[in-house]
């Protein structure tokens, strides 16, 4: 309790100590010979009423909260026929037995008490207004003209009863008191309505001697009986076959409700979709029993990461999402992700085998991101798949990413515009020589002037672009303007080769040699007046197809630059057999290489490896003069930084060449 809500702990305290003082002080009207008055047909129904709490009835709407008590039935006919005090008396027994046999904690069988009892006590005051009420020494038997009075006692328990535990719920998870009273009312009406309205029955049963109570055994064995095939039945429709997690169906339907009650208590909710990386290649090299082995395993350590009232539903093939209904800030949700990655992180089983597999998590949130279901699926997923994309692991939706979002579209058409107007421009970045200052290239960067969003790196837009397709009308308007700058800087005795990027769309694309020999032809340069660079992921993805693209570049003079060298899955071998001229070592380690002995490691090792295959060495990313002498002395070709200068305009940076004087001009 004491890791509880205030508020929480509050009604709790209120609710069990008014019911308690309520049932004492109807206990005092209840005198032993009450007792033995009532006799056997006591006896019995209190065996009934234990029996039930103790076995509640489990329904498909009932399941979660662990069943429903038929007790409610016995105890109501305790209270129509010999009074409150009886059927406290009963019921709070019972329900102290039934949550010491569940192993419940003290301030829960206090509360249930105590709510139980406010309860009855509201159906005992309609019942003494409609004279309706027995007792020991006169019990009541009703007649047809007590129904109406026994109707609305029984809606005044339930009601009483609803609130009182609606109002708990409320406070423990901060949602609003309506919505926890109003989730599945219906139902609950609908089945507490039936087992109230045996209550009169009962009666009449017990009227005419114990010996016939156990007769009523019977109807409940069927009901019990019914109960469990339809549980077992919903079991199945809501719940996933292979992991018993719950299946896309059930995720709605509690997702429906949480988030509802998310929004009315002003709380955050979150929405995580997973999915498995190289599940595949498990599937098809040990076999899909194996597959479903690991299935059920990761459903299991996702289970242990996430809190009971969580929900983890495998959504089909290696697909899971969790449902977090209220947590404190979204980096609750970051935090549980990243658990759950650990998690998945061990190694699995299976025998003499064991195997790894990642998984990439997206978030969406609510409110921030979405109010419904429908729309945290669809922007996890979004954000699921740039994990993948990125290799981050876990990723939070946002807009500015989201390919569909209306921004991002926004965006996208006044990109078109721009590029159809000629206002997206190109800046240049020099690179210097290390062993004597000179210029020996540049590398031609896009950028966006955005009307309002002011000057935008290709960082910004470049990658929105890409996933839209936009690369083939933007590398042959990157192409033509940075060919068109090398033919003035060339014909200005200003021989430096621009070097332009290339994704992994244009790459692949059997056309891009031909773009590039267009370009060169119709500016009238050599091929080594343009160089491309990619990045070493990209090119390793599909090395047969972009080999022939390589080996056609090189075929006109363009030299090939290995960007972000280090980060990817290159081998001697790869290196050896594309005509790659040029390698560049990622910003990472030189940012890095100051402080950790690894990273200035794995530098020196690259400009070995470079020197060894004749290729020039790059480094990007350098900011000091502490990076560049320690790159000098490790024995690096050129760098290309800040340090140096920061990507300028075509007009500026050729007014930076000029005081550079000419090529081979050492940098002051």
């Amino acid at each position: 309790m004491r890791a509880r809500r205030p508020s929480f702990a509050r009604h709790v305290g209120l609710t069990a100590g008014a019911g308690l003082l309520l049932t004492v002080a109807a206990l005092t009207r209840l005198a032993p010979a009450d007792l033995r008055r009532m006799g056997w047909s006591l006896v019995v129904l209190a065996a009934l009423v234990a029996l039930a709490e103790i076995r509640p009835l489990v329904t498909p709407r009932t399941k979660q909260a662990g069943g429903l008590p038929l007790s409610s039935a016995f105890v109501f006919a305790l209270l129509i026929h010999w009074g409150l005090p009886t059927a406290l008396l009963v019921q709070g027994v019972a329900t102290v037995a039934a949550d010491l046999a569940r192993r419940r904690p003290v301030w829960r069988s206090a509360f249930d008490v105590g709510q139980q009892a406010l309860a009855w006590c509201s159906a005992a005051i309609v019942l003494v207004l409609a004279g309706s009420l027995g007792s020991p020494a006169h019990p009541e038997v009703p007649a047809g003209a007590d129904l109406p009075a026994i109707l609305v006692a029984g809606t005044c328990c339930f009601l009483v009863s609803e609130i009182l535990v609606g109002r708990a719920i409320a406070a423990y998870d901060g949602s609003a008191v309506r919505a926890a009273v109003r989730a599945d009312i219906r139902s609950r009406a609908a089945t507490a309505g039936t087992l109230l309205g045996l209550a009169p029955v009962v009666v009449v049963v017990v009227d005419h001697g114990p010996a016939l109570v156990p007769l009523l055994a019977l109807p409940l064995v069927a009901v019990y009986t019914t109960a469990a095939v339809s549980v077992d039945r919903d079991h199945q429709a809501m719940h996933d076959a292979l992991t018993g997690l719950p299946n896309r169906k059930l995720l709605l339907q509690r997702a429906d409700e949480q988030l509802a009650a998310a929004l009315a208590g002003h709380r955050t909710a979150a929405l995580l979709l997973l999915d498995l990386d190289r599940f595949k290649e498990v599937n098809d090299t040990l076999g899909h029993q194996v597959g479903d082995d690991l299935l059920q395993q990761v459903a299991s350590r996702l289970i242990a990461t996430v809190r009971p009232h969580d929900t983890v539903a495998r959504l089909g093939g290696d697909e899971f999402a969790v449902l977090l209904p209220a947590i404190d800030h979204p980096g609750r949700a970051l935090d549980v992700a990243q658990r759950m990655r650990r998690a998945l992180s061990e190694p699995f089983r299976r025998g003499e085998l064991t195997f790894d597999v990642d998984v990439s998590v997206g978030i969406a949130l609510c409110p921030q991101h979405g109010d419904d279901v429908a729309a945290l699926l669809q922007r996890a997923d979004v954000a699921m798949y740039l994990a993948k994309e990125t290799g981050s692991g876990v990723e939070v939706y946002a807009p500015d990413r989201d390919r569909h979002s209306a921004a991002r579209l926004e965006m996208l058409g006044e990109l078109r515009e721009a590029l159809a107007r000629g206002e997206v421009v190109v800046h240049y970045q020099p690179k210097i020589d290390l062993r004597d200052g000179a210029v020996s290239g540049v590398e031609a960067l896009l950028r966006w002037p955005h009307p309002t969003r002011g000057l935008l790196s290709a960082a910004e837009f470049l990658p929105m672009a890409e996933q839209a397709g936009l690369t083939r009308v933007i590398t042959p308007y990157v192409l033509d303007a940075a060919t068109a700058q090398a033919a003035r800087w060339w014909q200005t005795g200003v021989r430096v080769p621009v070097a332009v990027n290339v994704s992994a769309r244009d790459l692949y694309d059997g056309h891009l040699a031909e773009v590039v020999g267009e370009c060169i032809a119709r500016h009238g340069v050599p091929g080594n007046a343009l160089a491309l660079e990619v990045t070493e992921s990209v090119l390793m993805s599909d090395l047969a197809r972009a080999g022939e693209t390589l080996h056609r570049l090189a075929a006109l003079g363009v030299g090939v630059s290995l960007d972000d060298f280090g980060t990817g899955y290159s081998s001697l071998v790869h290196l050896t057999q594309l005509p790659v001229s040029e390698i560049k070592v990622d910003r990472s380690f030189v940012h890095r290489m100051a402080a950790h002995a690894g990273d200035a490691a794995i530098v020196r090792t690259i400009v070995d490896l470079g020197s060894a295959l004749g290729v020039r060495v790059v480094a990007e990313g350098v900011e000091d003069s502490d990076a560049w002498d320690r790159l000098a002395v490790l024995g690096c070709d050129a760098v290309q930084g800040w340090y140096v200068s920061d990507a300028l305009p075509a007009d500026e940076v050729t007014a930076w060449l000029s005081r550079v004087a000419s090529v081979g001009a050492h940098l002051d």
